[in-house]
């Protein structure tokens, strides 16, 4: 797919999740959808995720399309990048978005949401929640986001979880990664299902029995701070202290191969000017997930076979 004509800095068609020609990026043909939302207005200590998923999309045409690791080519399930929802505040972004991921949910696409600050994730989680009946949220993330509210806000990205929480049909959340909190998140974690980032490797096997344990269908929330900030700087608020990359693979990996993954959203890439390095390991980051999500059926026969 490389020899497509450059346009822009990437290989293919501009505004296209891997440069995607038809048929591989139209909408009536792709299993995937991607959903941009470029909204920054609560963060609270480096603006510009806003310009995130344009970034992650533009790296996304620089990238391989065949997978080592999976032996795959996920591309050719169709990846369709729909237009990014733009609104002005908190609340009409969410309306927007918990419907049209409703929509593309009705019409049986894998939906990939791309912000974007944190508090984006409520809206698709609540579609998927509602759609699926049942949902296990897992969150990996550098922070809990489990704040009632932050500078009078219910909806800023430091309550995105504590929302989460209050959706009926989500049955339990599991944290990853976590290194940063306020005091007073501590009585709201459930400690049996957040797993510190200096005690994962200790706690790795425990992971691995609660998520064999779930029942039902499971929605990724990936907050990319929960990579260490040498390998992910371009964040809101980077964290020292985290996973790598072939660590957090391992897990992922192992959530798909065990578990029915529906849905994930990447959020709070803060693209640098002149470092594009962040951009492409986000939209790497998608790539693999939905490598891991489409390479093997139930049977470990691989689907394009």
């Amino acid at each position: 797919m490389k020899n497509e004509t450059p346009i822009g800095q990437g290989h293919g068609m501009q505004g296209r999740f891997g440069g995607l020609p038809d048929p591989y990026g139209s909408e009536s043909f792709s299993r995937i959808v991607i959903l941009p939302l470029p909204f920054d207005k609560t963060s609270t200590y480096q603006k510009g995720s806003d310009k995130g998923p344009a970034a992650l999309i533009e790296a996304s045409r620089n990238m391989e399309l065949y997978d080592i690791e999976t032996e795959s080519e996920v591309y050719l399930q169709g990846i369709y990048t729909a237009d990014a929802i733009e609104s002005d505040s908190s609340e009409e972004m969410l309306r927007l978005t918990f419907e049209k991921t409703k929509e593309y949910l009705h019409k049986n696409k894998f939906v990939v949401v791309i912000g974007g600050e944190h508090s984006i994730s409520y809206a698709p989680i609540k579609a998927t929640a509602e759609h699926y009946g049942k949902l296990t949220v897992i969150q990996f993330d550098a922070h809990a986001d489990l704040q009632h509210s932050y500078e009078n806000n219910p909806w800023s990205h430091a309550s995105v979880m504590a929302r989460v929480k209050e959706i009926p049909e989500v049955t339990q959340t599991i944290a990853i990664g976590i290194r940063s909190l306020a005091k007073e998140e501590l009585p709201l974690l459930n400690r049996s299902h957040t797993f510190f980032a200096h005690e994962l490797l200790h706690r790795k096997n425990e992971l691995y029995t609660l998520i064999k344990n779930i029942e039902g269908p499971i929605y990724i929330t990936f907050d990319l701070d929960v990579f260490d900030c040498s390998l992910m700087p371009s964040t809101g608020t980077p964290e020292p202290g985290g996973p790598d990359w072939d660590f957090l693979m391992e897990i992922l990996q192992y959530i798909f191969i065990e578990k029915n993954v529906v849905s994930f959203d990447v959020v709070e890439l803060l693209p640098e000017e002149h470092n594009h390095a962040p951009d492409y390991v986000a939209a790497k980051l998608i790539y693999k997930l939905l490598s891991y999500k489409y390479s093997k059926n139930r049977d470990g026969k691989n689907e394009h076979s």
